[in-house]
């Protein structure tokens, strides 16, 4: 019986495969890669030494590669993240999920956080951006004013977290920052999405991707439940 709403490329296409962990050895990175090329998800998420080596791996797949930048604090200067963005591209990375400055966020400075992103963007050029908000920090107003920074900057998606902060992705954190930014701008969940009931909802809250490292166990009981056609 196939799922009510959603086809399985539909839900496999909002997974970002998160090898982030920096432990991971390369052996684990390929292995990630496998399972993202045997799942057909959206993208892998690695980090950035990793890139060329996951392109590798993934050439002649819809899968893409994106890395992270100023990972996972946003606390780097906007040149240092212009340069790992301008490499991560070089060497084949497709999107970019950058941390914005969150001590610049809480302290108000929400241009000089515009402008550290607008950075990013441009030195992406035309690839995919991802904003971290990383909102285990934030209050809700900061949360709302990162996510208007991010748009104005012209990012394409904005992002609940990392992944290695206290707490990851909220539903009514969704609903705030979908609630925050105009239709164009995506959302990415991340942190926590451990479970095909949790990727679910998250996808009915709206969120067109998310990061995850349970791929196979999700997208295997998606099949199991309601098929693969």
């Amino acid at each position: 019986m196939a799922h009510p709403k959603y086809t399985y490329q539909q839900v496999a296409k909002t997974i970002d495969h998160s090898l982030l962990k920096p432990e991971m050895t390369r052996d684990e990175v390929k292995e990630g890669c496998a399972i993202a090329k045997k799942y057909d998800v959206a993208s892998v998420c690695c980090k950035p030494a990793d890139v060329v080596f996951c392109v590798d791996l993934l050439k002649g797949t819809d899968v893409l590669v994106g890395t992270v930048v100023g990972f996972p604090h946003g606390s780097a200067t906007t040149s240092t993240k212009v340069f790992e963005t301008e490499q991560a591209v070089k060497d084949g990375a497709t999107e970019i999920d950058m941390v914005l400055n969150i001590g610049l966020l809480k302290s108000g400075k929400t241009a000089e956080v515009q402008s550290d992103i607008a950075a990013v963007v441009k030195a992406a050029a035309g690839h995919t951006v991802k904003v971290i908000l990383e909102n285990a920090y934030l209050t809700d107003a900061e949360k709302v004013a990162g996510c208007k920074a991010s748009e104005s900057a012209g990012a394409h998606y904005v992002k609940t977290s990392t992944g290695y902060a206290p707490t990851g992705a909220t539903l009514a954190d969704i609903k705030l920052m979908k609630d925050s930014v105009s239709p164009t701008i995506k959302v990415k969940s991340a942190g926590g999405v451990r479970t095909l009931d949790s990727l679910l909802e998250y996808m009915d809250a709206g969120v067109t991707r998310s990061g995850a490292s349970a791929t196979g166990a999700m997208l295997d009981e998606f099949v199991a439940k309601f098929g693969r056609d």
